[in-house]
């Protein structure tokens, strides 16, 4: 018992701790986006995928010391791999797809590896059902659970705080030589003792009694159930990280949540309940629905728990309802392939599917919905059985249609509305076009909202469509850095293009340099918003360079700007890779010598004020926040918070005196210096 417990919770534990780790690594390469996150937890599902169907095929196909010899090459191979450090070569280049990319990166990077590592839990079953008959191994699946929530918990609590990247992939290196040493003792054992029985010449063990023959109705639900749970899962990270930030612990939380099921519900029975828990779906998916309705009232402490809870009480009711249909343990690595396979389904849903078929984030609502409908079927009595209960099969099929009826008027609810001139989604997140203003003759406008955020809007109306909207006004940090510019001719630079307002600083012999990852958004401000046009029109000059802001600068000689804006967030979700020390100097590199960084940090849920008095502090930049949001009375102007940087002492000076809001205090927090490194934002959020 002892090899295979310690080799399956090694293996557990470095599989789901090089997650998060290589995720930190690749995110900023492709913009910080959620969809890293979701395209990185495909890889991990198919390569799962893969791992089980080898550990069922190599249990079925080859007799004792053939899948002992096979297994111990496989697991001395995974050692040539590494160490798992992205090559820098692997940086995408724009026009690059990023799914694509990030797929091959994984592949190249850790697949071989990951692949052994993901083969631990059916095959080490497996071997250990054969070699002691009689013994349940379902504990052991639990065990392998426990061994994945360790890993997670450790990473945003212990080893991302403390240790340096290079250092954490070292040492899941060393983590997998232990686990490799482990597993060759499981591997010995196999050889010297081979199975408790003799086999056939089919591979299967002759058994006392025959083992039911799991029926199609039996597997298909093997397979719907966990696809269920885990489009459950990557649809509540996708608006976690949308609305906030893309950070490995709003990765790890409803990721540890989901394991959580598994061990509870494959722990033993008495953990799932029928009568607590589908009532509990029920009064989820109404918070869950309140919550949607009144989003922007209902603060962060209250919008995780509801996603999460819901998330937790309907993945517990998937597996709950998988484990009550665990068959006998000769069907054992049939069982765990398909729920591989239906993971992998699952995943391929949200993270492929679903930005192609919905332009927003409906895959929560119908995953919910689909959880709703499945759980109506799991308890659908036998027809033909003897214990057969009208009553019973009325009352699940009421309470099934109430739940679906729920999660299906929250989708209602969300679907677009009437002033919607254009909706799209692709990797980059969900975007729409929203026109206003159309009874009042010379007040229409359009809008670009990117999930719940507003990146801009513009007066279509000829006499005012140059005018400057939203964060952008005379009063705000960025204007007053532009205008107040001793020099004739100005080199701006903007990271995020949005509807290219910014575009419309740009006055004759200006020059406008857009950094913009988002294709789709430069499609969309040049097709619905004529900010950049007219500024060309004007006689400034525009060009808006597509890829990573921080990638392209990395790459270009440098720009010398007398101005360069840092405004780009994707929804309320802040880029962390773009306020990293390693970060501002690369943005020091194209500022020209008496240049300001601006940096726009309006935000509902992080205080960055602090994030960066750390980043001017290193860089020997004086800093002054500008808040303009008492001072304004237009309408189209939003109120905004700007922090800007620079050695100009002169022009700092002007631009105090012409600012009511300007502060250069010290900040009530204390935070440490962010690097690529170390990034961790419990000590800024407003719970």
């Amino acid at each position: 018992m002892l090899p295979f417990a310690l080799t399956i919770f090694t293996g557990a534990f470095l599989l789901f701790l090089v997650q998060p780790l290589i995720g930190k690594y690749i995110l900023p390469w492709f913009g910080g986006t959620p969809g890293v996150w979701t395209t990185c937890m495909l890889f991990f599902q198919l390569v799962l995928l893969a791992g089980y169907a080898y550990a069922h095929f190599l249990s079925r196909w080859l007799q004792p010391r053939g899948q002992a010899a096979v297994h111990l090459a496989l697991l001395l191979a995974s050692l040539m791999m590494l160490p798992i450090i992205p090559s820098e070569s692997w940086k995408p280049k724009p026009g690059d797809e990023p799914i694509t990319q990030i797929l091959l990166l994984l592949g190249a990077t850790i697949g071989l590896p990951y692949f052994v590592v993901s083969t631990t839990g059916p095959l080490m079953q497996a071997w250990f059902a054969r070699m002691n008959p009689g013994r349940s191994p379902y504990r052991l699946y639990a065990l392998s659970n426990i061994g994945s929530l360790l890993a997670l918990l450790a990473y945003p609590f212990l080893i991302e705080p403390n240790y340096a990247r290079k250092l954490q992939a070292l040492s899941w290196g060393w983590g997998l030589m232990a686990y490799v040493l482990f597993a060759a003792w499981c591997v010995r054992q196999v050889w010297l003792r081979g199975f408790a029985k003799e086999t056939s010449a089919t591979g299967h063990v002759a058994e006392e009694e025959p083992a039911e023959t799991p029926s199609a109705r039996r597997k298909l639900l093997w397979l719907a159930l966990p696809a269920c749970a885990s489009a459950l899962l990557l649809a509540t990270t996708n608006k976690l990280t949308q609305d906030v930030a893309v950070i490995p612990f709003l990765w790890v939380l409803p990721l540890s949540l989901y394991l959580l099921t598994f061990i509870l519900c494959f722990d033993a029975n008495q953990w799932y309940w029928r009568p607590l828990f589908l009532p509990a779906m029920l009064a989820c998916f109404g918070w869950l629905i309140y919550v949607l309705t009144n989003i922007n009232n209902v603060g962060i402490g209250w919008q995780v728990p509801a996603f999460c809870l819901t998330m937790f009480v309907a993945c517990m009711v998937c597996h709950g309802e998988l484990y009550a249909l665990k068959p006998h343990p000769r069907w054992l690595t049939s069982f765990y392939l398909m729920i591989s396979l239906g993971g992998a389904i699952g995943g391929f849903l949200v993270a492929v599917v679903a930005p192609h078929v919905f332009n927003s984030y409906a895959e929560l609502s119908w995953s919910c919905g689909a959880c709703a409908v499945l759980t109506w079927l799991v308890c659908l009595p036998d027809w033909r059985g003897a214990n057969f209960q009208w009553w019973r099969f009325h009352a699940w099929l009421a309470g099934s249609l109430v739940a679906l009826g729920v999660c299906l008027a929250f989708y209602l609810q969300s679907k677009e509305r009437d002033n919607v001139v254009e909706a799209t989604r692709n990797f980059y997140g969900a975007m729409c076009v929203l026109e206003y203003g159309t009874d009042s003759p010379g007040s229409r406008y359009l809008l670009l909202q990117h999930g719940r955020i507003t990146h801009g809007f513009q007066l279509t109306d000829p006499d005012q469509r140059r005018r400057i909207t939203s964060y952008y006004g005379e009063k705000s940090g960025v204007a007053l850095a532009i205008r107040n510019l001793p020099r004739p001719q100005k080199r701006i630079g903007v990271v995020g293009l949005g509807t290219g307002t910014t575009a419309a600083f740009g006055e004759k012999g200006d020059y406008v340099r857009i950094y913009e990852i988002n294709e789709e958004v430069r499609r969309i401000a040049t097709n619905h918003f004529s900010f950049i046009k007219d500024t060309l029109a004007a006689g400034g000059s525009v060009d808006v360079i597509m890829g990573d802001a921080r990638l392209s600068m990395e790459r270009e000689e440098p720009q010398r700007f007398d101005v360069l804006a840092l405004d780009a967030f994707s929804s309320d979700a802040i880029p962390v890779h773009l306020l990293t020390k390693e970060a501002v100097a690369i943005y020091g590199k194209h500022l020209a010598d008496d240049g300001v960084l601006a940096i726009h940090i309006s935000n509902r849920y992080l205080d960055l004020e602090p994030v960066v008095e750390n980043l001017a502090e290193k860089f020997g930049y004086r800093r002054l926040s500008i808040s303009d949001g008492d001072s304004e009375k237009d309408w189209w102007i939003y109120s905004s918070t700007w922090v800007l940087l620079s050695k100009n002492e002169a022009l700092m000076n002007t631009i105090a005196s012409k600012s009511e809001s300007a502060k250069s205090e010290p900040s009530n927090k204390k935070v440490p210096l962010w690097t690529d490194d170390y990034a961790s934002l419990w000590q800024i959020m407003s719970w």
